[in-house]
């Protein structure tokens, strides 16, 4: 294959032109025109980048993509505090790290981002005027801002750790019922309404994350004395234990398809690593090796591409890596970024 390509600018637009040939045959495979203003020529180079990478490889490429994470790199103290506390917002930036955009900007405690499958919300727990956590959803095409949870669960310290179903039509979560002494696992609809519980064990269950066909949900319970990861049906049923052999493992995330594997942090020594259990064959592989704390993996929506928090560098910075431990990029790099997810 040859690829070919001319950029011209018409007035204030860029016309971009990409050919794509057959070197044996001669035939074009592939041909576009994109006209464009120049503020946005950045994502004609995405666009072009994805269709090759589909023309050529027949796979999902990641330009198009963006990474919502949670940051304090403003530097601003809680609101209604008295201590100074560094807020944290929820931020997105593409997936290389350029055009970061603050997405919150209530000077609150903003945690654990998730977007929805249509790529046009972020669910997200806020913690208002140090009181209890919420489950907000912030539809960031309209500024619309929805309270999904509305204090259901304030007397308890509130919900928190939200992840929005593959449909986009639930929320699952974990806050502590009335009477209970640990968190348990409950499901919400996006438009709020009544939650239902999906757990009722007296150890902590925590961390959720959807099948790709929202149809099982992996989580952490310390029911063992220590945490692992188990998996159950999405109604809460058949509950079981991940076979992996790591002393604790937390923050599992289930890949796309056509993968069959779930990528988590383990902790075998003084730090954290990332580690993948593929689910067909049993086998666990190892991302990272002790450089840093490597926690929260989040799969890019091609599967191939894993995105991961660590302190590595001093800092906590996210950072992206394949899926076979190779092309280790760093994508942010002002003040401590964590928790990343990738959109659709």
């Amino acid at each position: 294959m040859v690829f070919f390509g001319s950029v011209a600018m018409k007035g204030n637009d860029v016309v971009v032109q990409v050919r794509l040939f057959n070197v044996r045959t001669g035939d074009s495979v592939f041909g576009q025109e994109y006209t464009t203003p120049a503020r946005n020529a950045r994502r004609i180079a995405h666009e072009v980048s994805d269709t090759v990478h589909k023309q050529l490889r027949g796979v999902r490429g990641v330009a198009m993509t963006r990474l919502a994470f949670v940051s304090d790199r403003v530097r601003e103290s809680l609101l209604g505090t008295v201590e100074k506390r560094a807020a944290k917002e929820i931020w997105v930036a593409d997936y290389d790290g350029a055009n970061e955009v603050r997405i919150t900007n209530s000077r609150d405690l903003n945690l654990n981002p998730s977007w929805s499958s249509d790529g046009r919300a972020i669910a997200y727990s806020a913690l208002r005027s140090n009181s209890a956590y919420d489950i907000l959803m912030s539809f960031i095409t309209t500024g619309v801002l929805r309270n999904v949870t509305k204090g259901l669960f304030a007397q308890n310290g509130g919900a928190s750790l939200p992840v929005v179903s593959p449909d986009g039509r639930q929320i699952v979560f974990h806050a502590t019922p009335d009477k209970a002494n640990a968190p348990d696992l409950f499901v919400i609809n996006v438009e709020g309404g009544a939650p239902r519980r999906l757990t009722t064990h007296p150890d902590a269950d925590t961390t959720p994350t959807w099948s790709p066909d929202g149809k099982q949900i992996a989580f952490t319970s310390d029911r063992t004395g220590r945490p692992q990861i188990y998996i159950m049906n999405a109604d809460g049923s058949g509950v079981r234990r991940l076979p992996i052999p790591d002393g604790e493992a937390d923050r599992a995330t289930w890949s796309p398809a056509p993968y069959n594997e779930i990528a988590y942090t383990a902790r075998n020594g003084p730090g954290y690593d990332i580690k993948v259990h593929d689910l067909a064959t049993g086998q666990t592989r190892q991302l990272t090796f002790g450089e840093g704390t490597n926690e929260s993996p989040a799969y890019a929506p091609s599967g191939r591409h894993i995105s991961f928090s660590s302190t590595r560098n001093g800092f906590v910075q996210i950072f992206t890596i394949g899926r076979d431990g190779k092309g280790l990029r760093q994508v942010t790099r002002t003040g401590n970024n964590q928790t990343p997810d990738w959109s659709n």
